[in-house]
């Protein structure tokens, strides 16, 4: 979930390039040996992993990703009527309503569904898609800008728009980026459908910075990051993910005893991502194997230290430096799927117009 920034497609797209990877063989959906994964760039799984389900299943794995996930999204929606794969992997839940009213998906409930965990169900009288990850998308701060001036990280919501905290939050732009919108639609959970207005003039008059997508934001603005203290990153806030501190811990080079960067659980929102087998598949025998194989506990396990989300199956294991420096919030904000369907449109529309004008 490193990854989610998206750009809009325009109707009129004529040419559509795919990068592609992964184990080799054919390069056509229709070999039936052959199943063709479409995803954003953010997907990772362990090679080992990989070639188990392919010597087991018999099938070789095609992997083609498209960039960031609203834009891989867009693309798939454009070229149903002739899918690049079989399988797509990473819509998630503030822009599922788009992919299922487009008819991105056929039906089909993969073995393993009943292990699923029920509050990431959705679709339950189609099973169109299938939850595969959850995670929280929240403001991280950075703990040594924090330390130094002797100031406590904002809480809430309503703190980052208080006066100590003026100019020292960045985030994504809601109109471009998945976690920008994620951020937009907690602020709509926990203020209202008109609260989030007023909230929002307030972080604009506080010196909010908003920039284009995720990787800018959290490499280059933030001054907690690796990344961003070489890049001179400036903001010790930023909308990231509360698997992000963990990340900080496991790839440093020299691992800390403690995390750099902390998550201020008051500014939560829960995002899950989802599978399906496209419609007009070539090869769905094939695609069907694969989601079944994205339930397994062996993906499940597998999936948390390649991707730094949250499996989705019971009794499936969160790596310890999970729980130990970026456990799940235990009250994020949510928002039913209908909600986000019938407002996300007009909100990022007039947020775009109350924000960037």
């Amino acid at each position: 979930m490193q990854n989610k920034t998206f750009v809009a497609v325009a109707v009129g797209l004529g040419l559509i390039s795919l990068s592609a990877c992964g184990s080799g063989g054919s390069t056509s959906s229709a070999d039936s040996k052959t199943v063709t994964l479409v995803s954003h760039d953010s997907w990772a799984v362990s090679k080992n992993v990989l070639q188990d389900f392919e010597k087991r299943s018999g099938y070789k794995v095609r992997v083609l990703k498209d960039g960031d996930a609203g834009q891989a999204v867009n693309k798939a929606i454009l070229t149903k009527d002739n899918p690049q794969g079989d399988v797509f992997f990473g819509v998630d839940n503030t822009l599922l309503s788009r992919a299922l009213d487009n008819g991105l998906f056929q039906p089909y409930e993969p073995k393993g569904g009943d292990l699923v965990l029920p509050q990431y169900r959705v679709d339950q009288d189609k099973h169109r898609v299938t939850p595969i990850d959850t995670g929280d998308i929240c403001v991280n701060y950075d703990k040594a800008y924090f330390s130094e001036h002797k100031l406590t990280p904002p809480q809430s919501f309503a703190d980052l728009a208080k006066p100590q905290y003026k100019n020292l939050l960045v985030t994504e732009n809601a109109a471009t980026s998945s976690p920008g919108l994620g951020f937009l639609l907690g602020s709509a959970a926990r203020f209202g459908d008109h609260g989030w207005q007023d909230y929002w003039k307030k972080l604009k008059a506080n010196g909010v910075k908003v920039v284009d997508g995720w990787e800018q934001a959290y490499y280059q603005e933030f001054s907690g990051s690796s990344e961003g203290r070489k890049a001179g990153g400036d903001r010790p806030l930023a909308v990231s993910y509360a698997s992000s501190p963990p990340a900080e811990v496991i790839y440093a080079k020299k691992r800390p005893s403690t995390a750099p960067t902390g998550v201020s659980y008051g500014t939560c929102f829960r995002q899950t991502e989802y599978a399906g087998l496209l419609s007009n598949a070539k090869n769905t025998k094939g695609g069907k194997a694969f989601l079944d194989f994205l339930l397994t506990k062996e993906f499940q396990d597998d999936m948390p230290l390649n991707m730094f989300v949250y499996p989705v199956r019971k009794a499936a294991q969160v790596p310890p430096e999970f729980e130990q420096y970026g456990p799940q919030a235990k009250h994020p904000e949510t928002m039913a799927p209908g909600r986000i369907a019938a407002n996300r449109d007009q909100w990022v529309k007039s947020w775009t117009s109350l924000v960037l004008k």
